[in-house]
């Protein structure tokens, strides 16, 4: 399942299927030439806003966008495109719980890591150390390797933390998958990465983001403060909770637009990027699982979203999102406040997979997107 972090319900928006002819193919290396003449912009201090009439988008669709956004419970969300602020909603600047998207955020660090030969994909649990509370680890558990760990395929399925009930029951009994051999949504696997990624390089994840990845991309709200674990005697391996805000989420979305690069600096290196954002395993509901970002996959689609082919996403609990679509230079945030669900005081919402697709459709529609797909709540989804 999807964002074992807060809900054991599937999340997530899938790409649809994609058969390519020989026309097609023609067309979209004419359209990455035409793309690639145009400069790549980045946010200064503040980012730059236009127009949608001015950005070529459809001022009447978008509008239906953001009322369709107050409906649903949309606490904030941007609209990136050629770098530039086209359309955002809500409290863009207030810093939010993003749940499990924090995964990509450690994929785009331990990236940085394996570049500066801290990290080896190679390694296993057994070289590395790594071990958990009684029962421990077996030794063939300890021959997971790092890159099982971020395609979610270690077969380690100890107790881990941060898990729902529902995660507990339906986790594969210890030992019935060997490493490398089955996708499953694992927060063991996640947790455990960020200890071997904390040990590697001797500082903790949010104070390496800051410094890698926060700093060089100008970020306006991450503060190392908003950064937390979550700790229990059932694992010694702590869940990595972030804050953030969605404008500068957006700058990580664009950061992994353009290929890991920010300006003149090369801040996550360009074939990770590619390797992290690829499909290695085949995940729930037909979508494609990278390094810690869920991705489309041809020939797959699912019917409560269809995005253009080569897109790829962060994906937190009740509609935490940053969504990065190549095909049209685009990048989408969207959060929501889900305090009031965990018994906390405040307007919390959850925002529900079609809800999230439905407004996806729109704002591709209203960017007149080359491909928009099919509006799921057309579709009988």
């Amino acid at each position: 399942m999807l964002n074992s972090d807060m809900t054991s319900r599937p999340q997530g928006i899938f790409s649809r299927s994609v058969s390519l002819s020989v026309l097609s193919i023609l067309a979209m290396f004419s359209q990455i030439s035409v793309d690639a003449a145009q400069p790549t912009l980045y946010p200064g201090v503040e980012w730059s806003r236009t127009t949608p009439e001015a950005a070529g988008w459809d001022p009447q669709i978008l509008t239906e966008a953001h009322d369709y956004s107050k409906q649903i419970g949309t606490t904030s969300f941007i609209a990136i495109q050629h770098g530039t602020i086209v359309a955002s909603c809500g409290d863009i600047d207030h810093r939010f719980k993003i749940y499990s998207a924090r995964k990509s955020l450690l994929s785009a660090l331990t990236g940085i890591a394996v570049n500066a030969h801290q990290l080896d994909l190679d390694d296993t649990l057994g070289t590395l150390g790594i071990d958990d509370v009684f029962p421990a680890l077996t030794d063939s558990e300890k021959r997971a390797t790092v890159r099982d760990l971020l395609e979610s395929k270690s077969g380690v399925y100890h107790v881990a933390l941060y898990e729902t009930d529902r995660e507990r029951r339906v986790r594969p009994i210890r030992g019935s998958h060997a490493p490398g051999t089955f996708w499953y949504y694992n927060n063991w696997d996640f947790n455990a990465l960020g200890s071997i990624y904390e040990k590697a390089v001797g500082k903790s994840i949010f104070e390496s983001f800051e410094s890698q990845i926060a700093d060089p991309l100008e970020m306006q709200d991450y503060r190392v403060s908003d950064g937390s674990y979550e700790r229990g005697s059932d694992s010694l391996h702590a869940a990595y909770l972030f804050k953030m805000s969605a404008r500068d989420l957006a700058r990580f979305g664009l950061l992994y637009l353009n290929e890991g690069r920010w300006k003149e600096q090369q801040v996550v290196p360009a074939s990770w990027v590619a390797e992290s954002t690829t499909p290695h395993s085949d995940a729930i509901m037909h979508a494609g699982y990278g390094y810690l970002w869920w991705t489309s996959r041809n020939g797959q689609h699912l019917d409560t979203q269809d995005l253009p082919a080569g897109s790829f996403w962060a994906d937190g609990s009740d509609g935490q999102f940053v969504i990065v679509d190549p095909i049209d230079d685009l990048v989408v945030v969207h959060q929501t406040n889900t305090r009031a669900l965990f018994g906390l005081v405040g307007n919390g919402n959850r925002v529900s997979e079609q809800q999230m697709g439905h407004l996806m459709w729109l704002l591709l529609t209203a960017a007149h997107a080359k491909d928009p797909g099919r509006d799921p709540m057309l579709s009988g989804s």
